[in-house]
Formats: C-alpha cells, sequence, structure tokens
C-alpha cells in the first residue's frame, strides 16, 4: 500500500542529515581521490610496477575479498557505539595503502596485494559506517533521502576524479604515481574532517529504546541478503558487461561504452535524491522489488537490443542502459534504507555489516560471472541474469519483514 510521503528536498536539511557541512566536505574529498586512482589501479600495476595483467588483476580480486572478512568486526565496534571514527578508519586505512602502493619497488607482486588488500579493506568499511553515521542523525524518510545525497555526492566527486585522472594518463608513468600521492592526501585529509565531527552513539541507551528491550541478534534477512547478491550485479553492467558486448560482439566503437558510463554517472548524481523522495510513498521492500522488475526488464532490452546487429545495436544498448541505471537508482536508494529500517538500533552496525558483505560478495563474483556467461552468446548471459534478478525480486516481496523500531540514538557532541 503507498504511504503519503512527507519528505522534501530541502538542502540545509540534507546537509544536517547527512552529517553536517564537515563531513559532506569529508565525502566529497574522499570521493575525488578515489575516482583519481581507483579505476586505474591495475594500469599502475601494469605500467608502474611492471606487473603482469593475470598477477595484477589477482592482487586486486584477493584485495577486495580478504576486505570483506574485515565486516563482523567493523559491525560489532559500530554496535559499540563508534560512528565517525570508524568512518575516519575506512580512510586512514586507505591513506596506509596508497603509501605502500608508492613505496612498492617494481615486480614486486606480494607488497601490490598488500596494497591493494588495505585498499579493499578501507572500502569495504565505508558503506556499513557511512550507512550507521547517517542512521544516527536522521531517521524514517529523512535518512534514506540522506542516504541517496551521499550516493549521489560520492558519484559526483568519483566522476570528477575519474575525468581528472584521465586527463592527467598523458604523463605516464609519473602522472600515475602523482595521482596515487594526491589520492593519498585526499583520504588523509576527508579522515581528518571526518574524525573532526565527533559523532558518537550510545549502545545502551539505544538498547533500552529498542522494543521490550529486546537484546537479540541482528534480523537475519536471509532472503534480501542473497537477493542482494544478484541485484549488485547491475553496478558493474555499465563498466564490464556492456563495454565486453559492445566490443566484442556488437564491434561497436568504444566511445559507446564511454558515452554509457557517462550518462549513467550524469543521471545517478542528477536522479539518485529526486527518485528516492519520488519514492518515500511506498514501503522500502516494495520499492526495492520494483527496481529488481525494472533490472530484469532492462536486461530482457539488452538481450533484443544484441540481436540487432552492427548498425543499430549498439544505439539500442545505449537506450536500453537508461532503464538499467534508473533500476540501479530505485535498488540503491532503497536496498540500505530498508535494512537501516529493519534493524533494531543496538545491532545497527552488525546488521549493516552483513550487508555489505552480500554487497561486496556481489560485487567481487559478478565481473567473473559476466566474463564467463558472455562467450556463450547474449541469452546466456542476459537470460541468465533476468531470471536471476526476477527470482530475486519475488524474494525480497515475499520475505516478513521483522520490523525494528525507531533507531533513536545520541546526537553529535
Amino acid at each position: 500500500m503507498p504511504t503519503p510521503s512527507t519528505t522534501k528536498i530541502r538542502p540545509r536539511t540534507l546537509v544536517r542529515a547527512s552529517g553536517g557541512p564537515r563531513y559532506a566536505v569529508a565525502l566529497a574529498v574522499d570521493a575525488l581521490g578515489t575516482g583519481l586512482l581507483r579505476p586505474f589501479l591495475l594500469l599502475y600495476g601494469v605500467t608502474v610496477l611492471r606487473l603482469s595483467a593475470p598477477a595484477t588483476g589477482i592482487g586486486m580480486t584477493v584485495g577486495v575479498v580478504m576486505g570483506l572478512v574485515c565486516m563482523p568486526a567493523v559491525g560489532r565496534w559500530l554496535d559499540r557505539g563508534a560512528r565517525s571514527t570508524v568512518v575516519a578508519a575506512s580512510m586512514l586505512v586507505r591513506v596506509a595503502g596508497v603509501a605502500l602502493l608508492l613505496a612498492t619497488p617494481a615486480g614486486h607482486v606480494g607488497l601490490f596485494a598488500t596494497a591493494a588488500l588495505l585498499l579493499g579493506i578501507g572500502n569495504q568499511a565505508w558503506p556499513a559506517a557511512h550507512a550507521a553515521l547517517v542512521a544516527t542523525v536522521a531517521h524514517g524518510r529523512e535518512r534514506d533521502t540522506a542516504l541517496a545525497a551521499g550516493r549521489a555526492l560520492r558519484n559526483a566527486g568519483m566522476g570528477v576524479g575519474a575525468l581528472i585522472a584521465t586527463a592527467c594518463l598523458a604523463g605516464g608513468t609519473t602522472a600515475l604515481q602523482a595521482l596515487a600521492a594526491v589520492t593519498g592526501l585526499a583520504y588523509l585529509t576527508a579522515a581528518a574532517l571526518a574524525w573532526s565531527v565527533h559523532l558518537h552513539a550510545h549502545p545502551a541507551a539505544a538498547q533500552a529504546e529498542d522494543m521490550d528491550g529486546e537484546t537479540g541478534p541482528a534480523p537475519r534477512m536471509r532472503a534480501l541478503l542473497s537477493a542482494n547478491v544478484i541485484y549488485v550485479f547491475c553496478l558493474n553492467v555499465p563498466e564490464i558487461a556492456l563495454p565486453l558486448i559492445l566490443v566484442t560482439q556488437l564491434h561497436a566503437s568504444p566511445m559507446w561504452s564511454a558515452a554509457i558510463f557517462v550518462a549513467n554517472t550524469v543521471l545517478v548524481v542528477t536522479l539518485q535524491v529526486p527518485v528516492t523522495v519520488l519514492m518515500a510513498r511506498f514501503s522500502r521492500r516494495t520499492v526495492l522489488a520494483l527496481s529488481g522488475v525494472v533490472l530484469t526488464a532492462s536486461y530482457l532490452g539488452f538481450l533484443a537490443a544484441t540481436s540487432l546487429g552492427h548498425g543499430w545495436g549498439a544505439p539500442a544498448v545505449a537506450a536500453v542502459s537508461v532503464v538499467c541505471t534508473i533500476g540501479e537508482i530505485v535498488y540503491a536508494g532503497s536496498a540500505t534504507a530498508l535494512v537501516a529500517a529493519l534493524a533494531p538500533a543496538h545491532v545497527l552496525g552488525r546488521a549493516l555489516a552483513r550487508f555489505q558483505l552480500s554487497t561486496g560478495f556481489g560485487l567481487a563474483v559478478s565481473p567473473m560471472a559476466i566474463t564467463a556467461l558472455a562467450p556463450h552468446g547474449p541469452a546466456a548471459l542476459w537470460g541468465s541474469l533476468a531470471a536471476a534478478t526476477l527470482v530475486s525480486a519475488g524474494a525480497v516481496a515475499t520475505e516478513k519483514d521483522q520490523v525494528a523500531p525507531v533507531n533513536r540514538v545520541a546526537p553529535p557532541s
């Protein structure tokens, strides 16, 4: 059933609900630094450190997967009340990763993998820590909008960083090393700004305000977490699946892939908050299930578009990618918000950590799954993604909520 929405986009209120002006600047600086290096980390390993592409790729994958191991500890730390400290720590560990990357001699794959591990730990810990911080200062639909605003700001910062880095790549290895150094400084600055917010929650008070004084574990959310592994494949469609299909199967210019990626970024930055506000009239679970239906339709659209062949295939894929991005926006605006709404305050950190585990796992396996399915033809790739996503949407829609009370925690000190 639709529910009336009282959420409106008020910039000043949105900044406050997102952690305040200093925290917003910290997010922007952190995203800018991430955009400078993360898209070119593979290139750094190959050109600066003279590692083989397979060795570099394996080191990066190991870093991402092993970074997930830290999530249970991050969840427990958050549930002890830490907020801005965890966010700052996720940024500082990436400073250490960049420093190690700069100190790694050519040909040393072990140190590169360790640097990738530190970067992976920071990248995995940050989303849960950020969501917990926002849930501390904002509640209800205001919290959902603040989370959406954070995602839009992060995509904007990463997009600008990637554009700057692309323009600097003509400088060769020296430019890549300089970009890494600037990234480290950006992470350090962002960590200092995030820590200065001094936001902490009081777990005892949160537990006392939970319904009937419940002290049990975080809600299981089995269907939601399992479905999320499939849902997050949509985040790698513009970066991996579409370039692969456009170049290898439709023999289209790489410019089509670049245009789709830019359009995806622009749409997320401009529409993430308005779409989240618009969808606030429906329950979060309904919206999340709807996003799965939209993503399924887009995958079937890609299947149809690729059948058009070389002439009209690329423009059709580009048009369908807009539908896929809308599905991504609806998914991103409802998934974390649903987890935050379901989790009792005293186990919010552990619930968000478990959700990030499913997200990180999906992001880690999706490139392998996409590249394994693609050689078997469009039907194998897009048909499999459509079927899995539709089943996931059904699981989300039918899972019963164990609704948590309103998460009320201490304001910033």
